[in-house]
């Protein structure tokens, strides 16, 4: 009877400490939501996806708290003095998620694979000659290039031992969504069933060990949803790419008590595009009167809900490098309608709008996507009070970027992107110059003053020249209004306050290594 006992004890013990080995064994999970609907399982064609995989398949530069360049995969780059050669040393024990050295092959073979995409032509016809001695990978270009270690910091490498079979690496999704990466976690499962992405802890990852076993990533319908994950503590933060939390739902996120607010300036922006090749665009003078029809204060106050500011005429905000002052922009109808009738536009018959030089009613194609709106609504109502007519036409994004590239519009509305802000040239000189094309670029300014610029900040990197040169581009944008700003804002990211070791840096916000190595629970 005795032993009887003593083995039941037994067996009740062993499930006991076997289910209590099963809780100490859960998984510490980090909750993130965001709008940032994932589509495909493809990591190179997928937009939202492609973001998201930057903390998980780590670039060879990424981008500090301040928008500085720093190493990622590589621990130190230079250029030569005429910036023709660029070589990248890359960190020590760098390992994938399945256990191989990540080496300079992998680099160049990534790079090759951008080089397809029509987007980063410019890549392929910069290029000269790729090389890896040893530890490093060098670069050398047709043409001096100021900012390759910059454009870097958003092209993910991939692991050349598993893609350099695959025949369309910009097409193909893995039937599971799992990708080997090179962060300390990689992507382990998408589910597009379910509308979440799930990271898990890298195993061969050197530097900073993270807290969290795993991170998980839900994306939701719309702001609302996202916003009642969070109250209710579903997720423990909100992340869109150069996106802010809504404004609308601070307040109440604020009264649960649970939630601090990371708030910073943003490089993003909305703002008014012009078709400068079609009159009256064209006109300096007809675009210094839509700028002054513009009411900012009303603008800021609805968009931003006190989160921004009304905007200067040189079109930088202030969280860009090197940003100078610039005349604020000022919302005055009645200059607007004198600037507009000196110059000649008159309403003739009384009918409420302004005639152009042909003679005719200027009523103007308003080109815009839905998420624009509220402000496209604004806006034609502006220039309503101006005497100038416009007809809005609200399209799906492929149908804009195939409009917005053949021309087909007179304004619209569009924002930049931390990315785009810095691209090519940077300071915003990639959504104007007319060299540019893909994405949201507007491509309307071929002013070879304009251009000159674009090519000096390229070609330097003595940062006395580049800020000079960036000074010359936000007077530019001052003084011939190529695009208006809306306004500027402040990017908020809501995070649990029983978390700390949040990270944002200009690019992509929280997603990135640090913020997945260095989150944990406050002590």
């Amino acid at each position: 009877m005795t032993n009887v006992r003593s083995i039941i004890l037994g067996i009740l013990l062993i499930l006991m400490l076997g289910s209590m080995g099963s809780v100490l064994a859960e998984d510490k999970v980090l909750k993130i939501g965001t709008t940032d609907q994932i589509k495909s399982l493809s990591l190179l064609s997928d937009y939202n996806l492609e973001q998201i995989s930057e903390a998980s398949n780590l670039p060879l530069t990424q981008f500090d708290e301040n928008g500085k360049v720093i190493g990622a995969l590589a621990s130190s780059y230079e250029a030569s003095p005429d910036n023709t050669v660029w070589t990248f040393t890359l960190a020590d024990n760098i390992f994938w998620s399945d256990g191989k050295p990540i080496t300079g092959e992998d680099v160049i073979f990534s790079m090759e694979v951008y080089e397809t995409d029509v987007t980063a032509k410019w890549l392929k016809e910069l290029v000269k000659d790729a090389k890896v001695e040893g530890n490093k990978v060098i670069y050398t270009l047709n043409k001096p290039y100021t900012n390759l270690a910059q454009d870097f910091a958003t092209r993910e490498i991939l692991p050349k031992h598993i893609w350099e079979s695959i025949d369309k690496p910009l097409e193909y999704a893995d039937p599971k969504g799992s990708y080997v990466g090179s962060g300390p976690f990689y992507i382990d499962s998408i589910d597009l069933s379910s509308a979440k992405l799930i990271f898990k802890k890298n195993p061969y990852w050197k530097g900073k060990q993270p807290y969290y076993d795993s991170i998980e990533v839900s994306w939701f319908k719309n702001e609302d949803a996202a916003s009642k994950a969070l109250q209710s503590g579903a997720v423990d933060t909100y992340w869109k790419y150069a996106t802010s939390f809504p404004y609308a739902s601070i307040d109440s996120l604020k009264s649960t008590g649970n939630f601090d607010i990371l708030e910073k300036p943003s490089s993003g922006l909305t703002f008014l595009g012009f078709n400068l090749n079609k009159e009256p665009m064209s006109d300096l003078t007809f675009r210094t009167a839509v700028s002054k029809a513009l009411n900012y204060p009303e603008l800021v106050s609805i968009s931003t809900l006190g989160h921004g500011k009304a905007p200067n005429s040189g079109f930088i905000p202030p969280a860009m490098n090197d940003y100078v002052e610039t005349d604020e922009l000022q919302y005055n109808v009645n200059d607007a309608k004198k600037i507009l009738a000196d110059a000649g536009y008159k309403d003739s018959d009384g009918n409420g709008i302004i005639e152009g030089k042909d003679g005719k009613d200027i009523k103007l194609d308003f080109l815009i996507r839905d998420q624009f709106a509220r402000e496209g609504d604004l806006v034609k109502e502006y220039l309503e009070k101006i005497g100038v007519g416009a007809e809005i036409h609200v399209v799906d994004q492929q149908t804009w970027t195939d409009q917005k590239d053949k021309f087909n519009y007179d304004i619209t509305l569009t924002r930049t992107t931390p990315f785009g802000m810095i691209k090519e040239a940077g300071w915003a000189t990639a959504y104007f110059e007319s060299r540019m094309f893909g994405g949201g670029q507007l491509h309307t300014v071929s002013d070879p003053k304009f251009l000159e610029l674009c090519d000096d900040l390229l070609s330097t990197t003595d940062q006395t020249k580049i800020a000079q040169s960036a000074k010359e581009v936000q007077q530019y944008y001052a003084e011939n209004l190529p695009g208006i700003a809306l306004y500027w804002k402040n990017d908020v990211t809501p995070y649990n306050k029983g978390i700390t070791g949040w990270y944002s840096n200009p690019m992509f916000g929280i997603m990135n290594e640090f913020t997945f190595s260095g989150a944990k629970p406050v002590a």
